[in-house]
């Protein structure tokens, strides 16, 4: 025996259901469907197709359909429903098998392979004496990250002067090439750049290697999908034109 799809409201002869509701609060910005959760937002809403059907059950009182200006709007809409739809059809005929996401894996694996990154925090200061000095502190013992606290005027100096991990190109080139020449646990001696005078710690290394296809798997699907939709959409459009006549005047 078949479920009955839950009524909520009644409107004149009009039901509106579970389903219906759930419709509208998928079709809502995120932002905004925010305030519909929970059973008084969700009553709040019910309340709202409440409102709307009336407007439409006026309207149809109203013989809108015969107004000129509506049968034009209403005309635009058709259309543009009509194409959006007849567009997602086309698009979601696409499918990446399984099969070919490993075989363009298998056969490309050059452009799969992650760079060397590194991890690191640092003391930015403005002059040399007081890098030297600085870095006498770290070299009795002090605590590197307090240090940072203390005398770096990075924003970093928040996080105990961490940068997080970071590739090659990402920061400026004495830094860079200080920090990836560096051991895991060393600290360097003042790197001058452009911003001051850096202490740098490299506090982890991530070497360069081959991403496993799990890793990569969703992101290839990805682009996959957005190249053949875009593929079978442009070799429509091109049937298309030469079915219907086109003269842009």
């Amino acid at each position: 025996m078949e479920n009955k799809e839950k009524v909520l409201a009644k409107v004149a002869t009009h039901q509106i259901t579970e389903s219906d509701l759930e419709h509208m609060l998928k079709n809502l910005n995120p932002q905004i469907a925010a305030n519909f959760q929970g059973e008084q937002g969700k009553q709040a809403l019910l309340q709202e197709l409440v409102n709307q059907k009336l407007f439409y059950l006026e309207a149809l009182e109203s013989s809108i359909e015969n107004d000129a200006k509506f049968q034009s709007e209403f005309e635009k809409l058709k259309e543009n429903f009509v194409t959006q739809y007849s567009i997602q059809n086309l698009i979601n005929s696409v499918s990446v098998t399984h099969e070919e996401l490993e075989a363009y894996y298998n056969e490309n694996k050059e452009g799969f392979i992650s760079p060397q990154k590194v991890q690191a925090s640092h003391i930015l200061v403005s002059d040399v004496s007081l890098a030297e000095e600085v870095k006498g502190k770290l070299a009795q013992g002090e605590s590197f990250e307090a240090l940072a606290k203390e005398y770096s005027s990075c924003p970093s100096k928040e996080r105990g002067g961490d940068l997080g991990m970071f590739g090659e190109g990402q920061m400026v080139p004495e830094f860079e090439e200080a920090a990836f020449k560096m051991a895991v646990g060393e600290i360097s001696e003042p790197v001058e750049t452009q911003f001051g005078f850096h202490i740098i710690k490299v506090t982890d290394k991530q070497e360069s290697g081959l991403l496993s296809f799990e890793e990569v798997r969703s992101n290839l699907l990805r682009n996959m999908m957005a190249e053949k939709q875009g593929a079978i959409y442009q070799n429509h459009i091109a049937d298309l034109k030469s079915k219907y006549n086109v003269e842009v005047l």
